[in-house]
């Protein structure tokens, strides 16, 4: 990220999805300087007020914020996992400006970085958990005034004074603090002046009183006959009564000074219609050209102090966008117990007590440990690569994508939802999902979609689910041992999901395979799962629990007749058994 006010302007064209009709519409609204600083400082309103489709300007800013923290998303499942994890986070964002800042953040490649992020993200839940409720209420309330002003310098710099004037002294809040105030206030005086085709109200008092002025003489004089008959009832008839008391006239209804007013007076007039009449039309072009000298050397200044107060401005801008970043980030980690990840230099993904964010928080989670790589949670071991087997709904598509976005929320410098968490830094995080598709066509997309960037990496965690869903299982199994082989072979991590583990033996001694296990069905013919994976034991699959619920559930006593038979072939005994164990009253049908 290059400071723009000391850097030769790029060619708009030159970052990452702005073509030529993007670059013509920047151009035309917003002059390449301020695309550019739009663009470089992650302003997404700015880009969208100027005609930018939002879901666009988005990307744009995601690839300028960092074009390498993207490539660690390799995959389209793992970009997928990536937008809702900032989907989760823009929940909880102060404001709707943040909250569009907020989908602009990337995955980091400095550990270094993500340690400052982290900070950050520290001192916005500890700001947030100390601040009383009233004081909330008062930051929210500063933010909903910059979204209704849709972002921009005067918002920025109204936000940065409003929130000066807050009573806290929490470290969330020191890019606020540390702003000139009075330069500021100075600056929202001469923004407010300038926001419009004219020079606002209130800029300048001289300048509000000549206009002042301007309107009670345009309203006088619409109706000159009034003021004729005014003076003439008060006894004027001669020339000399007329001339003072129009002047007295004036006077007391406007604020239009004795000067003004005598230099105005008509001295050729035929009649005192005339007199008025034409005093008034030069009374009030006098106080129009006035008004414009005036408003232009107003103006002049007001330029002079907002180009004098430049930097504080930008900086205002950027404090108040961390505020709400920060801010943003703290709520999202307190409304979800994360924690900081520990990055390590031996390779590893290790996770204790880990969370899917995607399961509604009301539902009853069991935490998941599970490791691969060098690590110590029990058991301790160094496998490279996995293989996770066990029954079907037994939560290994989830534990890969809780996995993935553990992975993705530490590269970004966010806290996880993991009691504990290390992981070296990833140059390339593939995850693939499960694509029920058998045909050669899927194979081959799927094939280049993970192997690419396998080798391309320096460091690369592979999180495959299923192999076997895209081509016949004799095959499968041989394309599968060979993808374990050769992320074994690229000195990668791996874990993968599947029900082949029994056709891949023997695996390479660096590898590992887990079961997950099923026990029976709950009074509710529910399955009953533990989803904790058992390290070094393969997972067995659970038909005969499968066939136990369809016999409790027959609608009648041939199609129950059938699922026995099933049954037959499964396992009798642990269908009786599974059936008895959950209290199925229908038992004795048979």
């Amino acid at each position: 990220m290059f400071d723009v006010t000391d850097t030769p302007i790029m060619e708009l064209e030159a970052y990452w999805g702005v073509g030529p009709k993007t670059r013509t519409r920047l151009e035309e609204t917003l002059g390449v300087k301020a695309a550019v600083s739009a663009i470089e400082t992650g302003d997404v309103r700015a880009l969208v007020n100027a005609g930018v489709d939002q879901s666009r300007a988005t990307r744009i800013l995601r690839h300028a914020q960092s074009a390498e923290g993207m490539k660690l998303l390799a995959t389209r499942d793992t970009r997928a996992v990536y937008k809702e994890m900032l989907d989760a986070v823009a929940e909880h964002a102060v404001s709707d400006v943040a909250a569009d800042r907020i989908r602009t953040l990337t995955p980091l490649t400095d550990r270094e970085d993500m340690q400052q992020r982290l900070d950050a993200v520290d001192a916005g839940r500890t700001g947030w958990q100390r601040m009383s409720e009233k004081t909330r209420e008062s930051v929210l309330f500063v933010f909903d005034a910059y979204d209704d002003a849709e972002g921009g310098r005067l918002a920025a710099v109204e936000a940065a004074l409003e929130l000066s004037e807050i009573d806290v002294s929490e470290a969330v809040f020191d890019p606020v603090t540390e702003l000139d105030t009075e330069t500021l206030a100075d600056a929202a005086v001469a923004l407010r002046a300038l926001s419009e085709t004219s020079v606002a109200s209130g800029a300048d008092s001289e300048l509000d009183q000549l206009r002042d002025a301007y309107e009670a003489i345009d309203r006088i004089s619409a109706n000159p006959g009034d003021v004729l008959e005014t003076l003439r009832s008060q006894g004027i008839t001669d020339t000399s009564g007329f001339r003072t008391g129009l002047l007295e006239y004036v006077q007391t209804e406007t604020t239009v000074g004795t000067e003004r007013i005598r230099s105005a007076m008509a001295e050729d007039a035929i009649d005192a219609t005339e007199f008025i009449t034409e005093t008034l039309r030069s009374l009030r072009s006098n106080l129009g050209e006035a008004i414009d000298e005036r408003a232009s050397t107003v103006r002049a200044a007001l330029e002079d102090d907002l180009e004098d107060a430049d930097t504080e401005i930008e900086r205002a801008q950027t404090a108040v966008a961390l505020v709400a970043r920060d801010l943003s980030l703290g709520r999202f980690a307190i409304e979800h117990d994360l924690h900081r990840p520990a990055y390590v230099d031996r390779e590893t993904l290790a996770v204790v007590d880990a969370r899917n964010l995607l399961i509604d928080a009301k539902d009853d989670v069991q935490p998941i440990t599970y490791a691969v790589g060098e690590h110590a949670i029990a058991p301790p071991g160094d496998e490279q690569v996995t293989v996770l087997t066990g029954a079907n709904s037994g939560g290994k598509t989830t534990l890969l994508e809780t996995l993935c976005a553990i992975e993705i929320l530490a590269h970004m410098g966010l806290p996880v939802p993991a009691a504990e968490a290390e992981m070296s830094v990833l140059d390339r995080l593939v995850f693939h999902r499960r694509h029920a598709s058998f045909n050669a066509g899927v194979l081959e997309s799927t094939l280049q979609s993970v192997v690419p960037p396998l080798v391309s990496g320096n460091r690369t965690l592979m999180l495959v689910d299923e192999f076997e869903a895209i081509t016949e299982p004799g095959r499968a199994a041989d394309l599968l041992g060979g993808l374990v082989r050769l992320t074994i072979e690229e000195g990668s991590l791996g874990v993968f999901v599947t029900h082949l583990a029994g056709d891949l033996e023997p695996l390479p001694d660096n590898a590992r395979v887990d079961g997950i296990f099923a026990k029976g069905l709950t009074d509710d013919l529910e399955l009953n799962v533990d989803y904790q994976p058992r390290f070094g034991e393969i997972g067995r699959s659970t038909p005969e629990f499968i066939v136990s619920r369809l016999v409790a559930n027959a609608s009648d006593r041939s199609e129950e007749a059938g699922f026995r038979m099933l049954a037959d072939a499964v396992d009798t005994e642990i269908v009786q058994r599974t059936l008895s164990d959950a209290e199925w009253s229908g038992l004795d049908r048979t």
